[in-house]
């Protein structure tokens, strides 16, 4: 046996080595295997219980206790989190300092503990983390907006999740670093492997500036369950999801799902109406998720009371700046010729005196003229308005 590796300030030794083997003989995520480890008093009955030779509890046939007690009798937690430990990593479980609370939310889908490799807090890290998630196949479109919303919630003072794959993933990863910000990677594997494997120069940078996160010992590998488990952990340990581009098929909506099952705010960003890969992202728009398209509103859904998006609207011109009275009867004046103020009147539905006083207030901002004894738009006033009309699609 290897020596063994002290862990975090919190759990027993007796109890982390226990959590350690079980995250080594159970897959992830399966509620039965928490409830199991509930009703069997905690991680050291359970391990000794497989240890022991019982027989299957109940929800477990014969051959799967088998199976379960052999990983069982294999398992040596000590060389694991010396492996971990060779890279830099650690094992933080419930009961540690570093613990996040808001993984307690998962119940019975509760990990046994999480491998870290990292310098950061996961707690702290955790408390201000925002999931930025979608297709790995992406577009130009949805890469650009990745990295962007990464780089404003980093600027923003947020930690940037995501699970370290191609597509989406990766351009949020590398927009938090970009902007000297804090993003953490969770894998559905060991730690110490660099997978995808075009990814481990940007995995090793995330292990330097960041966190690396998953629930499965050293030397583990990623299979497809283990990519869809792996997704409730991302929900859990932030504040929101957001999800960039997703097909109606996405392991990124079971990510938006688990947030949403677990009170977590659920965003989406909207896509062209004829992209397949934002299809799912649009149908969590027609359901309970926010649209939102920058930083800025998905802070004000997942921050502080007070931290609110800026209003957005278009340029304003100086039309904008003038009372209603002034643009009914700048509205009233025909595009070409002169006018008097008796029709003018009539047109914007008030007095003869009260025409003639605002015209004399357009005319001052350069608005009209007076020509004769009628009133006209100057050139520059028509100029302006067949281009606002040019936008707005009405020549």
């Amino acid at each position: 046996m290897s020596e063994i590796i002290p862990g975090p300030t919190g759990a027993e030794d007796s109890e982390r080595l226990a959590r350690a083997a079980l995250s080594r003989v159970f897959e992830p995520g399966e509620p039965k295997t928490g409830a199991l480890l509930r009703t069997s008093g905690g991680a050291c009955p359970l391990l000794e219980r497989l240890r022991g030779g019982e027989g299957p509890p109940k929800g477990y046939t014969r051959a799967r206790w088998e199976g379960l007690t052999a990983r069982a009798l294999r398992a040596d937690p000590a060389q694991d989190l010396a492996r971990a430990a060779a890279v830099g990593a650690r094992f933080v479980c419930p009961g540690d300092l570093e613990w996040p609370s808001q993984l307690d939310d998962l119940q019975d889908a509760r990990p046994f503990g999480l491998w870290v490799r990292g310098p950061a807090d996961l707690r702290m890290w955790s408390l201000r983390a925002v999931a930025v998630v979608g297709a790995r196949a992406c577009t130009d479109y949805g890469t650009y907006l990745a990295g962007a919303l990464a780089v404003g919630l980093a600027e923003r003072g947020w930690v940037v999740a995501s699970g370290g794959a191609f597509g989406i993933d990766g351009a949020a990863h590398r927009g938090a670093l970009g902007a000297a910000g804090g993003t953490m990677a969770v894998l559905a594997c060991g730690i110490d492997r660099g997978y995808p494997p075009g990814h481990a120069r940007l995995l090793a940078r995330i292990a330097e500036q960041g966190l690396l996160v998953g629930e499965l010992p050293p030397g583990e590998h990623p299979t497809p369950s283990r990519f869809v488990t792996r997704n409730r952990v991302i929900a859990a340990l932030t504040r929101g999801t957001v999800v960039v581009e997703a097909a109606l098929r996405s392991g990124a909506l079971v990510t938006a799902r688990a947030a949403e099952r677990l009170g977590r705010h659920v965003m989406g960003v909207p896509g062209p109406a004829t992209s397949g890969l934002s299809a799912g992202v649009h149908e969590l728009l027609r359901g309970q998720a926010h649209l939102v398209t920058d930083a800025a509103e998905i802070v004000e859904l997942v921050g502080e009371i007070g931290e609110l998006a800026p209003e957005k609207r278009g340029p304003v011109v100086p039309r904008d700046l003038l009372s209603p009275e002034a643009t009914s009867v700048l509205a009233a004046l025909p595009a070409h010729g002169a006018v008097s103020a008796e029709s003018l009147a009539f047109a914007a539905v008030t007095a003869k005196d009260d025409v003639i006083a605002r015209l004399y207030e357009l005319q001052a901002l350069g608005f009209v003229e007076r020509t004769g004894g009628g009133w006209q738009l100057t050139r520059r006033t028509r100029t302006a308005a067949s281009r606002g009309w040019e936008r707005d699609g009405r020549v």
